[in-house]
């Protein structure tokens, strides 16, 4: 399983991005609901030692961040990972450089290269597998509203071995 540090949403839109979830799961399109958590994964490895969390918690106060939640995003072929793309300001591309160079010398074997500095796209994951005859439909639920004001609240580390969230504060 993989590890990760991660930026949750504040409850506006955390439920905001729950609501396009609805959307698409009442459309019969598999969303991520309710399985999962919205978020918008930073650094992401084979493991990520837990001693991190103390060295994160430096970047509290940078939080409240806000952020736009903009155009949707699709990953991968047919079938595709459905996403929006978070719109990249100076100070959030500055607290993704900061938590890569913290995880660092914390992270087994090595971050995933599609989340290194100068590589991140950073993204809130709608749906995955969305079949080609399906995407229309799902473009046309996933964009409403084009964009989406919003705030990241704080970070989180996930251990996807045991599946447990730490929270960072």
């Amino acid at each position: 399983m993989v590890h990760s540090v991660e930026l949750v949403f504040d409850p506006d839109t955390e439920a905001a991005v729950r609501h396009i979830w609805d959307g698409l799961r009442e459309a019969g399109i598999p969303s991520q609901a309710p399985a999962s958590r919205p978020h918008v994964t930073l650094t992401v490895a084979t493991e990520i030692a837990p001693e991190v969390d103390a060295l994160l918690v430096s970047l509290g106060d940078r939080f409240p961040l806000p952020c736009v939640v903009g155009a949707p995003l699709l990953f991968g072929r047919s079938p595709v990972i459905l996403t929006r793309l978070i719109v990249p300001s100076a100070e959030l591309l500055a607290v993704h450089t900061d938590v890569y160079r913290l995880c660092l010398p914390h992270v087994r074997p090595a971050p995933m290269a599609n989340s290194l500095p100068g590589h991140w796209t950073g993204h809130v994951t709608l749906a995955r597998r969305v079949a080609a005859e399906r995407l229309g439909r799902a473009l046309k639920i996933a964009g409403k509203p084009s964009e989406i004001p919003g705030c990241f609240a704080a970070l989180r580390r996930w251990d996807g071995n045991a599946k447990r969230e730490h929270s960072i504060n």
